[in-house]
């Protein structure tokens, strides 16, 4: 794979497959496997649907750059609003990094990644907003608990099963194992330095003075 295609650049790696009632754009090495684990869902009565796959370079910097310029908010460990005015430009970095990816880093660019939900337990007039009491006590529970018994069957994973001190646990995302770590194994320090530069990022300098340490404690450090 190409830098551009490791980082979200383009997506000549990705195939636009049907996945429920939507089209989504897959790594090409990925699209068997997640379509036989949507079957095995289906028959093990679930709806399963994906709240967001692929995303590209742009839509990630615009998350980014949101939460940089306070124009959406910057959380806790525990879900909830800090106060923008008193962060400094590196609390502000680290603080966005515990649940948003760096763009360029997000596994999201790769085609591999997927944030799933059973759109039957989703309660009528009920937004998903992927926070972790819906899959461990509240309605996707059931949903999380067969992944966790199913998805090494298809070669998936879950990267942030627990907490290990970068991105903040997530029980909805799931990863190729396989193809992801395929890309994981190409996007090093040098590769993210050179599309951050010559990208419009919100906080680049802090980014890039602090960009080894990103790339241990939120990139690389997933639970296996």
């Amino acid at each position: 794979m190409t830098a551009k295609q490791l980082t979200g650049k383009v997506s000549t790696h990705l195939v636009d497959t049907l996945f429920g009632q939507k089209s989504f754009l897959i790594h090409r090495h990925v699209t068997n496997d997640l379509l036989a684990l949507k079957k095995a869902a289906n028959l093990a009565g679930f709806n399963l649907n994906i709240a967001s796959g692929f995303r590209d370079f742009e839509r990630q910097m615009m998350i980014w750059n949101r939460k940089m310029s306070g124009q959406a908010a910057i959380l806790d460990n525990r879900s909830q609003p800090l106060v923008f005015s008193m962060l400094t430009e590196e609390e502000k970095v680290f603080a966005i990094l515990r649940w948003s990816a760096l763009p360029g880093a997000s596994r999201h660019h790769w085609g591999t990644d997927f944030d799933v939900f059973d759109r039957n337990s989703l309660p009528q007039d009920t937004s998903l907003q992927l926070e972790p009491w819906e899959y461990l006590d509240g309605h996707q529970h059931k949903l999380y608990l067969w992944l966790k018994g199913n998805l090494h069957l298809f070669g998936f994973f879950f990267p942030y099963q627990e907490d290990k001190g970068g991105v903040a646990a997530e029980p909805w995302h799931i990863s190729h194992r396989q193809a992801a770590q395929d890309c994981m194994s190409l996007l090093d320090v040098d590769t993210l330095r050179q599309e951050i530069q010559s990208s419009s990022l919100i906080g680049q300098e802090v980014v890039l003075a602090n960009l080894e340490t990103i790339y241990n404690r939120y990139i690389t450090n997933i639970s296996l």
